[in-house]
Order: C-alpha cells, then structure tokens, then sequence
C-alpha cells in the first residue's frame, strides 16, 4: 500500500464516518478534506505511515483531535492490508501494514518512476535549461560516473554545508558520502548475492512474519515518505530526507543482514531483505539525481 493508496483510504473513511453522523458538525459533501497527507511517524516503531487528518477535522466537527481519530481508526482497522492503527500525540494515526501490503509497498518502490525535477536542480552537469522538465526514470542498475567536484557543489547548494567539510569522504566527516555510499553499499548487496546465487523476491516471507523487523519497518517508511518530500521543493529537506534513509538502510543491513553468513542458505527472509535493498537502491539513486548529485555503484 503506497501514500496515495492509503490517502484514498482514509478520505474514504472520513466521508463513511460523516455519512454516518459520527463526525458531530461535519456532514457528507461539506467540510470534508480533498487530500490527506500521509508521512513517515516521527517516532520509530510507531507504525508505518502517520496521518493527522483528525487535526484538521477537528474543528469543524466540534470535536478533540483524539476524538475525531478514535472515530477513523475504528473503520480503518477493517481495511484490507492494515494490520493496526494507534492514535498518538493527541489525534495522529499511526498505521501499521500488514506484510502483504508491506511487500507491495517494496514491489512498488523497487521501480523506477519518472519524477519532476527538483527546482534546485534544473539543471544539474550535463543538463540543458530546455531539457524537458522531467526527470527520466532512474535505474538502481545503471552505472553512474562518480563526480566528487560537482556532487559538492550541488550538495552544499542544498544543504548550507562547507564544501570542504564535504571533501572529506567518510561517513562520519560529510553527509553527501554517507548517502551516496548507503547507495553503492545496495548495489554491492544485490551483487554479492547474485554471486551467491539468489536474488530478490518482495513477497518471498509475506505470509510467515515480517522479514525485516522493526528497523526494516522504519526504512520502508522513509523510503515511501521521500516522493512527498522531494515534491515540496525544499532542496535543503530533500537532502536531510535522504540522509535519514541512509542512516535507516545501514542500521537495517547490521540489524537483519540481507546475505546469509558462513554455511547459512540463503532463505526466504534474505530474498525480502534483498527486496528492500534494491528499493532503498532505487529510491536513493532517484534522490540524488533529482539533486544532481552521481549514483556510482563503487567508492
């Protein structure tokens, strides 16, 4: 289940709820929201999408925050692929999928999609100003020359932070390396396990428990919430988003390691992990480039 797809769940519940007179003022056709946002939950291991529609509905309906979400989560609990919703923080919904819905969601990210540019970077090196001002698909499986100079460049634009800071490439010293290394790390992961002889499979554990645990639930939250970040324009947002997915992807692999190790076979929960690898792959290599920031495979 995607941000979009959870949306138009959730406005379906509200219109439901009002129809229904559960939602005190608010009636069906008025008052009602056209869009809800959908985003990661500020708090790990709170579910794997946060909704504050309650907030907004709050008020015309005469009624708390709270209220307002204990009326929503009662409807969206029956919902096919949501396994669980929490009210936190006054009035937000935390959702949490069920792993079918969760290897969807994988499946989906996993592809590459054609996006807007971002506004900060039109023209990234090699760009024309009269290109078209869509970006084209990016492949988590296509080599990208590494381009230390210009990716700083681009990156301090962003982000405010001192181009010599981020000359030093580690991952502790500069934020640009720890993002474009969370990026190649992926793509060796994907490598060695074709050597290994397997390769990814979103479903492969979907119904024998979540292969990925309570770290991987993180990461996939992030990774759906970056198209709604990339999609504000904030450059500077942009990049801190696609620090914390990296962040998120390497506490991840040291957590639940997507090879198996010594004699170990590989398994069903490896070729789920390895999914989420290649969709952490995918959606940082569509980042960066909207950045203009390279996607090398090797650093």
């Amino acid at each position: 289940m995607t941000p979009a797809q959870l949306s138009r769940t959730v406005l379906h519940a509200v219109r439901r709820t009002a129809e229904d007179g559960e939602l005190g003022a608010v009636r069906a056709g008025t008052g009602l929201p056209q869009r809800v946002t959908v985003e990661s939950p500020p708090r790990r291991g709170a579910g794997d999408y946060a909704v504050s529609v309650a907030f907004r509905l709050a008020g015309p309906a005469g009624m708390t925050p709270y209220d307002v979400a204990g009326a929503l989560r009662d409807r969206l609990v029956r919902e096919a692929g949501i396994r669980n919703v929490e009210i936190t923080g006054g009035g937000f919904l935390n959702v949490t999928l069920d792993e079918r819905a969760r290897a969807d969601l994988v499946a989906e990210l996993s592809r590459p999609q054609r996006r807007p540019s971002h506004p900060a970077s039109k023209n990234p090196p090699g760009r024309s100003p009269n290109d078209d001002d869509q970006e084209p698909p990016v492949s988590f499986g296509t080599q990208v020359t590494d381009a230390p100079a210009a990716d700083i460049a681009r990156w301090s634009g962003a982000t405010g932070e001192a181009p010599a800071a981020l000359a030093v490439r580690t991952a502790e010293a500069s934020t640009l390396f720890r993002v474009q290394y969370a990026h190649a790390r992926a793509r060796a992961l994907v490598r060695n396990a074709r050597d290994l002889g397997f390769g990814s499979e979103p479903y492969a554990a979907a119904d024998a428990g979540s292969p990925y645990g309570p770290s991987g639930a993180a990461l996939l939250a992030l990774l759906a919430d970056q198209r709604r970040v990339s999609e504000q324009g904030d450059a500077g947002r942009h990049a801190r988003h696609l620090v914390a997915v990296g962040d998120a992807f390497f506490d991840f692999h040291d957590r639940c390691p997507p090879l198996p190790s010594g004699d170990e076979k590989p398994g069903a929960a490896h070729r789920a992990r390895l999914a989420l690898v290649e969709a952490t792959g995918t959606v940082l290599a569509g980042g960066l480039t909207q950045l203009g920031v390279s996607t090398p495979a090797h650093l």
